[in-house]
């Protein structure tokens, strides 16, 4: 029988069961949405990507999604005792090749992220803000694992809505507030559990530049060179440029896409 949302629901509702969660259904949306009763925080399901994937793969597909949405709520609940400026502190992208240290010899409070990227942190000034280094830690008494927790969390306070957009079958997904953070949205475990868990293909993201991060739900071969051309586009125009390379999110790792023209009709190659 033809799997439809009401049945969808159900299977979802019988898998997500929780005493501290609640479920709701919004009919008109074709949307299922999970979240926390005492804080409303949760996620949104799209029902029809998810029914796209269950007919694909079966079960399968919702035990992902189940392991998915567990995470991102379990990540979104985590809280902590902040003070003084601890909520002014904020993880910023930055490319591998940056400085470790200040021109002045001060050495940067750093975190390596990819073979690609590194992870440095920031107090927001409101209009600006300022790397920390090791000696504000030293005055401050404070540790890099207490300045990469709290910045972790701050992160996730960060508003993230987007624009889409499809080409080629392949839906592309835009965040550009103009904070200084854009980029740093890629270490919100919670967004990307949520879009893992959302999306019908596979999850690709690119932060070409410091106020960028693009989604991508690849659903054919088309999206990897599509996205690959908006990342270098993005790069070359970016104030604070980090990377031209895209990264597939697989099993909460983040692995860089090598993408090739190779786009010759089979008709036109030529057997070795």
């Amino acid at each position: 029988m033809k799997m439809t949302s009401i049945k969808m629901k159900k299977k979802l509702e019988e898998r997500l069961a929780n005493e501290e969660w609640e479920t709701t259904f919004n009919r008109d949306k074709d949307t299922f949405r999970i979240e926390w009763r005492d804080s409303g925080n949760g996620i949104t399901i799209t029902l029809p990507n998810v029914i796209a994937k269950y007919e694909s793969r079966g079960e399968a597909a919702l035990d992902e999604l189940e392991d998915h949405v567990q995470e991102a709520l379990r990540v979104m609940n985590e809280d902590h005792d902040l003070e003084g400026k601890e909520k002014q502190i904020f993880p910023v992208i930055r490319a591998g090749s940056f400085p470790v240290e200040t021109k002045d010899g001060k050495k940067l409070v750093h975190q390596e992220h990819t073979a690609e990227t590194r992870i440095y942190y920031a107090l927001d000034l409101g209009k600006s803000f300022q790397l920390i280094d090791e000696q504000m830690l030293e005055q401050e008494g404070w540790t890099k694992d207490r300045i990469q927790e709290v910045a972790t969390f701050n992160v996730r306070s960060l508003p993230v809505e987007m624009k889409k957009d499809n080409v080629y079958g392949n839906d592309f997904y835009f965040l550009s507030t103009q904070d200084g953070y854009d980029a740093s949205r890629i270490l919100n475990e919670a967004l990307l559990e949520e879009l893992k868990a959302e999306i019908k293909g596979e999850l690709a993201i690119s932060i070409p530049h410091q106020d960028v991060i693009i989604f991508a739900d690849v659903q054919n071969p088309e999206g990897y060179d599509i996205l690959a051309q908006m990342a270098m586009k993005f790069f070359a125009e970016g104030t604070v440029p980090i990377t031209s390379l895209s990264f597939l999110y697989e099993d909460k790792q983040l692995e860089p896409i090598f993408i090739l023209a190779q786009k010759k009709p089979k008709s036109d190659r030529k057997d070795d």
